[in-house]
């Protein structure tokens, strides 16, 4: 199951792609023309340093990188969070919360852990969350040097036509089911692109030794088994081990709750239907929901006669509201998750 909703998006209900069919011929490319080359050189971001060139092995073949990229789009749903972790402003993201109406600047670039790197910088948004997939004319008129679609669930079709407007890295080749490679993985995939490898392998090992020492203060976590849920569309929705905030928890030294990974065959998270709530009767829960969907999720039954419930042992995590927690988790990067995993130990603590 694909979380869908046509209002208001959360970063965690990715859409279900059916790719439309888009020319990306030499009118296209040409069509971009002079003034896209005069905003190139005009206001282009400083390259980037690093280790040139490289070759980056992915799901859709190899691709070459000769020298360090000046303008980066990234397709996937958290890429430009990563890309950014390493100093360097994507001119072109995907757009994972829309704003509120008359909201500026763009919520994307405003959350806690991101603010401050991207500073004035104002990307344009090739794809929405909801969108049948990329808008491949405005990928080709920002005059990108370097796409990177590793977050992403674009098949191969999508990949060739990225592929003829600037080298494109897909996600990994590891990764059998979409959303379910680890985030180390796709932190250091998208690092060696950019002739970051070393450096991406130093930040991941920052943020395995901030679980590890959070999964020592509290050894307690080993004993228990522990789930993220959501309520959507009047059910619950559990994550699997699989999915980012699956794997966090059990970074933490939490073990999983596996049997959800099979009712989900294969996708990041499953709606439970009342006869299958009893999966995540666990020793705790951590939901990730707004204001207006957690108070739902309280009227039903079936969730507040879980034993957890009833033993106070359920953290309750805003998603975009408030300090967005919800959202650090659900993103998973390497900006979001030492501030996502103070906020969650937080929430056991209090």
């Amino acid at each position: 199951m694909l979380f869908h909703r046509s209002t208001f998006q959360k970063p965690w209900r990715r859409l279900a792609v059916t790719l439309t069919a888009v020319t990306l011929g030499a009118g296209l490319l040409a069509g971009c023309g002079s003034d896209a080359d005069e905003g190139k050189s005009d206001k282009a971001p400083a390259a980037s340093t690093g280790v040139f060139p490289v070759t980056v092995e992915h799901a859709f073949g190899s691709t070459k990188i000769d020298k360090a990229p000046e303008r980066v789009v990234t397709v996937g749903y958290t890429d430009d969070q990563t890309v950014l972790a390493f100093g360097i402003k994507p001119v072109g993201m995907v757009d994972q919360y829309p704003n509120p109406a008359g909201k500026s600047p763009d919520i994307n670039t405003q959350w806690p852990w991101v603010k401050d790197k991207w500073g004035d910088a104002r990307p344009e948004v090739v794809m929405k969350n909801g969108d049948a997939g990329p808008n491949y004319e405005k990928i080709a008129s920002l005059r990108p040097d370097l796409i990177i679609a590793v977050y992403s669930e674009i098949d191969e079709a999508a990949y060739g036509k990225l592929s003829k407007i600037a080298p494109t890295v897909g996600r990994t080749k590891t990764e059998k089911d979409l959303f379910s490679a680890p985030w180390q993985d796709n932190a250091v995939h998208i690092a060696k692109a950019l002739g970051k490898e070393a450096e991406g392998k130093a930040l991941v090992e920052d943020i395995q030794a901030k679980l590890e020492s959070a999964g020592e203060a509290h050894p307690e976590f080993a004993d228990q088994t522990a789930v993220a849920v959501s309520w959507y569309k009047d059910s619950i929705s559990a994550f699997t081990t699989t999915d980012v905030r699956g794997r966090l928890l059990t970074g933490l030294g939490y073990k999983g709750a596996t049997q959800i990974d099979k009712v989900a065959g294969g996708e990041f998270s499953t709606a439970l239907s009342p006869e299958r709530v009893d999966l995540i009767d666990v020793d705790r829960i951590f939901v990730i929901n707004d204001k207006a969907d957690t108070d739902a999720l309280k009227k039903f039954e079936l969730f507040t006669n879980l034993s957890a419930v009833k033993d106070g042992k359920v953290s309750y995590l805003l998603d975009s509201e408030g300090p967005a927690v919800g959202a650090a988790l659900s993103q998973g990067t390497l900006l979001s998750m030492p501030y996502g995993i103070d906020e969650l130990v937080k929430s056991v603590d209090q």
